[in-house]
Parts: C-alpha cells; structure tokens; sequence
C-alpha cells in the first residue's frame, strides 16, 4: 500500500507494530496528545522527550519527538500550521502529555484534502460497519 493510499483510501491497513517501532526507536518517550482547546478535537498523537518537552515550554508551540526520523519536531515548523499550546496537563500516572492547542494555520494534520488545505487533525476517517474507511466531513477528502 502506497503512502497516498494510507493516508486518502477507504481500505483499513492498521499498523499494529507502531509501539513495537516506537520501543526501537532509542528514544525514552511518552504519548502526546494535541487536543484543540476551543472544540476539544483530537488533532495529533505522537511521542514526547524530554527534549521536546522542555522544547514546547520555551517556545510555546506544541512539540514531538519523531520516532520514525529520530529527531525533533516542531510541529509547523516546516508547514507554517503551529500549534500553539494553551495549557500542557499530565495524567495520573505521569505517562502521557496533553498539549491544549490553538491551531495556527490552516490544520494540523501533515495530510491534505483534494483541494491543497491541511486537515483540521489526524482523525478525518471512521470506520464503517464493513470495514472500510469513510472521510468524516466531505470537506476532509
């Protein structure tokens, strides 16, 4: 499956080894979520470092550590679509990070739809009772 596939398709091709990937990675990282403050959507999971942590307090935008390039990310930083944190809440378990978001630029998602935007998040498909992948909003496609 292409990486267009994966990303615009109807068909379910889940990568169950992602944490497998991510535990390869060299890296000691947590989940981190970035959720829209105003509307409370979803619009990234990844993984966060120290580095990135500390990284996301001093400037102020939402930051990961990439475990497919092993590098950090600001996200936007290439895109112009920051995320600008809000808040930043632990869980319980001091396990994950919620980064509360404004988005600052047309989405957040490193996709975009048929017409050039960025998706508003990562999450712009459901799955369907078949099986199969359905885009959420028509806008998303």
């Amino acid at each position: 499956m292409t990486h267009d596939e994966l990303e615009q398709g109807a068909v379910l091709n889940l990568d169950f080894t992602k944490l497998r990937k991510v535990a390869n990675c060299g890296a000691d990282v947590l989940p981190a979520i970035a959720q829209d403050a105003k509307t409370g959507e979803v619009l990234i999971v990844g993984y966060a470092n120290e580095l990135a942590l500390q990284t996301a307090l001093e400037c102020g935008m939402a930051t990961f550590w990439s475990t497919s390039r092993n590098e950090l990310w600001i996200k936007g930083k290439t895109s112009g679509d920051y995320l600008k944190i809000e808040d930043i809440r632990i869980n319980c378990e001091q396990n994950s990070i919620l980064y509360l978001v404004t988005p600052a630029g047309q989405g957040a998602c490193h996709s975009k739809n048929k017409a050039g935007v960025a998706r508003s998040g990562c999450y712009y498909r459901s799955l369907t009772e078949d099986g199969s992948l359905q885009f959420v909003d028509p806008a998303q496609v």
